[in-house]
């Protein structure tokens, strides 16, 4: 009996460590590492009899690709009008062009907004405004790319719609917006101004880079930049409707994906875009890269591989709060990496809730979860929804990010916000904040 449990953990396993090395190998194109993975771990599902179609598309997160879609589709739409390019002169202006200045600004900036909208959004959102930045200054786009969607990721753990996990734990624990801010935002922000600080340390040669320009910015005039002066007024009022949607989005009973979808249907019906130009700014190999990780992370979870790991996390709940926390913590931050902080949330949940349920103390181990989720998404460029989007982003605009220069930065990046949030967890642990 015990050989039949064993078989489909080692199978699972053994597909999605083949699948993730050639992700990260770069060999063959992510989407088809994770469809054809997806499609291998349901056919050994079928045949050991762990997992079967039903629950493996169950596992898509359609909202998230609702979300994804919607807003490349609404972003599409501002750049046409030249919006971007009039915010980016603006920007670069009020920096004077100074490089290790504008990194800073936009990546507090982009930490800040990832708060109050999701990773994603952020993402799509700051990114073209980032890369014609970087042109206007002479500057590569690629650390300030790389600071964005890792502070982007940090940001996000402050508030409890800034990250999915967030919303996923605050449900399950029953907390409430406020107690989420209290507890996770100064953390969340103490992380991001550290770890800033660190990456501008290790980009500081990218960002001597581009002085030659500065003179270049006073001759340039951002109203000139709008390319359709009148859409870019309506689609920003479309823009900032959609915010106040994403704001409000819990209270009125509908999830992102349908804010990013009514967003980018009226912006649509009111501004009457090119169709075939819109098409062609979707980022359509991102789509099926998530569709293809929600099957394999499903398999994962339906052969228990995830929820032997939890377990073993969970364990460590006997030797003591402090022991306990920093280990879920740090633990769930290394399996984020691995198979997303959204996954490795949602099979650890029923772990503490049951633990919580046979009487045990778990109220700092729903902020450990937390902060490990959110940080621990930096580690790979898959371990976030945000750092897939900005991969492809970056090949897009001809400003590849490789997995070697991913994790250049993205490593010193998550050990130190873990650090930070391993010392903002003990404080909550030893004055009893939870």
């Amino acid at each position: 009996m015990e050989t039949v449990r064993i078989v489909p953990v080692v199978v699972a396993s053994a597909i999605f460590l083949v699948t993730f090395v050639a992700i990260l190998s770069e060999k063959i194109h992510r989407s088809i590492a994770s469809i054809a993975g997806a499609a291998a771990m349901l056919a050994a599902g079928i045949g050991l009899g762990f997992y079967d179609e039903a629950t493996a598309f169950g596992w898509v997160d359609y909202n998230t690709i609702a979300l994804l879609f919607g807003m490349m589709i609404l972003v599409g739409i501002i750049q046409s009008t030249g919006l971007f390019a009039y915010c980016a002169v603006g920007v670069a202006r009020w920096t004077r062009g100074n490089p290790i200045l504008l990194a800073f600004t936009l990546g507090i900036l982009t930490a800040l907004l990832s708060s109050l909208l999701d990773n994603v959004t952020t993402i799509i959102v700051v990114a073209p405004v980032t890369v014609a930045i970087a042109e206007l200054v002479g500057v590569s786009p690629l650390p300030l790319l790389m600071s964005e969607v890792l502070l982007s990721n940090i940001g996000g753990v402050a508030t409890l719609v800034g990250d999915p996990p967030n919303i996923l734990i605050a449900s399950a624990a029953k907390l409430s917006f406020n107690d989420v801010l209290v507890h996770l935002a100064p953390i969340a922000f103490s992380a991001a101004l550290v770890t800033q600080l660190v990456l501008l340390f290790l980009f500081r040669k990218d960002l001597r880079r581009g002085v030659a320009a500065r003179g270049v910015l006073k001759t340039l005039d951002a109203k000139a930049s709008l390319v359709r002066p009148r859409q870019a007024v309506e689609v920003a009022i479309v823009f900032l409707g959609t915010v106040l949607l994403y704001l409000f989005h819990s209270q009125l009973g509908i999830g992102p994906g349908l804010v990013a979808l009514i967003g980018a249907s009226v912006a649509l019906l009111w501004v009457r875009p090119s169709i075939e130009d819109l098409v062609k700014s979707v980022e359509w190999d991102v789509l099926v890269f998530f569709v293809g990780m929600f099957v394999l992370v499903g398999g994962l979870s339906a052969s228990g591989v995830l929820d032997f790991a939890a377990r073993g996390i969970a364990a460590l709940t006997a030797h003591g709060a402090v022991v306990s926390g920093l280990a879920l913590l740090w633990g769930v931050a290394v399996l984020s990496g691995v198979v997303g902080s959204i996954p490795i949330t949602m099979v650890t949940i029923p772990i503490l809730t049951a633990f919580a349920a046979q009487g045990g103390e778990i109220g700092p181990l729903w902020w450990a979860l937390a902060i490990g989720a959110g940080f621990g998404g930096n580690l790979t460029p898959i371990g976030s929804a945000a750092g897939v989007l900005m991969l492809s982003l970056g090949r897009r605009w001809g400003s590849p990010i490789t997995v070697r220069r991913w994790f250049q930065s993205a490593l010193p990046a998550t050990l130190v916000s873990c650090a930070v949030g391993t010392i903002g967890l003990v404080l909550i642990i030893l004055f009893r904040l939870w």
